[in-house]
């Protein structure tokens, strides 16, 4: 029933491309604490929030001279209703920059803001000149533009932080920035985020909907993550490994496609196999590269999706455990060297048998 009410709830939003979801002071303050190195003397873009009301303009705000920033801009897209029963006049986007210089508003009004001659899309020319100016990107950009979104950060070289849904992991330009150590996932995942505020007209789906204590209505759609090219000591960390595959290869079939295991939960992830394993996409929240390589994604050799006896799990990316693979090449003798070693045994052997014959 929840997941149903969350699939339902993305889907509107998605259909309506209002992607009216608000990012809760707490969520960012508790993401950011992992970062705060990267932000000495730099320029923080967040390029889809409104300065006045955002929680992310008013976390980097709050911590200006904590994170040693150089400048913060937020700029707000106001969307164009264009239709014939719309008589209001173009509204244009806004931005609003705060250096920490006396007499700058910690908390602009609308008579601080600078509005652009454009709506403020993100994608506009003046927004790309302010993007230019940054150093690093850090907001919660339209869902159903994400892709489009982080093109454009890869395009103009930035370091970003982004709050995304989960599938975009599935998405072909995600995985493949992911694969090549362009990006990875952030610290927070899923129940990590614990929700979003939402305005009026959107209904509270789900059973963790709620209404907090200042009124805001919060939604808990728990599959959205942190995706960003910033990195932390936790992504370095190896993932403990408990299960053997050997011994329990029932609990293991094979693909049918593909020269690879199928393996249904992370936690349970062989630390004895050296082969390809087929994971779940959460795979990626624990991912070191230092102790996995990525091979793909979702397909086999016939490139059909992964499957065991003809049905398909949900989508799976194969990875190989680096670790094994390492420790099996050190144990790994050359043959020239096998057979030197063994010429100095019989060697050894033959004079310890001349002494005792000698002695004898």
């Amino acid at each position: 029933m929840a997941r149903n009410a969350t699939n339902k709830l993305l889907q509107k939003a998605k259909e309506s491309k209002s992607d009216e979801f608000f990012t809760q002071f707490s969520d960012i303050e508790s993401e950011l604490q992992h970062y705060k190195g990267h932000f000495k003397n730099k320029v923080v873009f967040c390029n889809c929030d409104d300065p006045k009301i955002s929680n992310f303009f008013n976390y980097f705000a709050s911590n200006f001279k904590d994170l040693g920033l150089k400048k913060i801009i937020a700029s707000c897209h106001i969307k164009q209703e264009r239709n014939l029963f719309n008589t209001k006049e173009f509204e244009s986007g806004f931005f609003y920059e705060y250096s920490g210089a006396q007499g700058e508003k910690v908390k602009p009004s609308s008579n601080d803001i600078t509005h652009f001659k454009g709506d403020g899309d993100f994608r506009s020319a003046e927004s790309i000149e302010l993007l230019k100016q940054s150093d690093i990107v850090v907001t919660n950009p339209p869902f159903s533009l994400f892709r489009e979104y982080v093109d454009q950060l890869v395009k103009y070289d930035k370091k970003f932080l982004i709050i995304g849904n989960i599938n975009a992991i599935t998405y072909k330009e995600i995985f493949k920035l992911i694969k090549g150590n362009k990006a990875w996932l952030g610290i927070n995942l899923g129940r990590g985020i614990s929700g979003f505020i939402v305005p009026e007209h959107y209904e509270l789906y789900g059973t963790e909907a709620r209404i907090d204590n200042l009124g805001n209505r919060i939604v808990s759609p728990n599959n959205c993550l942190w995706l960003t090219n910033l990195d932390t000591s936790e992504r370095h960390e190896d993932m403990t490994l408990a299960k053997r595959y050997f011994g329990n290869e029932i609990e293991y079939p094979r693909y049918d496609n593909y020269d690879g295991i199928n393996v249904n939960k992370t936690k349970d992830i062989p630390l004895d196999y050296a082969g390809a394993m087929g994971v779940p996409i959460t795979f990626l929240h624990k991912y070191n590269p230092e102790q996995f390589e990525i091979i793909k994604f979702r397909k086999g050799n016939d490139e059909k999706d992964l499957s065991i006896n003809g049905k398909c799990p949900y989508f799976r990316i194969l990875i190989r455990n680096k670790r094994i693979q390492k420790n099996e090449k050190m144990n790994q003798i050359p043959r020239s060297e096998s057979i030197n070693k063994k010429k100095e045994e019989q060697i050894f052997v033959s004079n310890v048998v001349e002494r005792n014959l000698v002695s004898f």
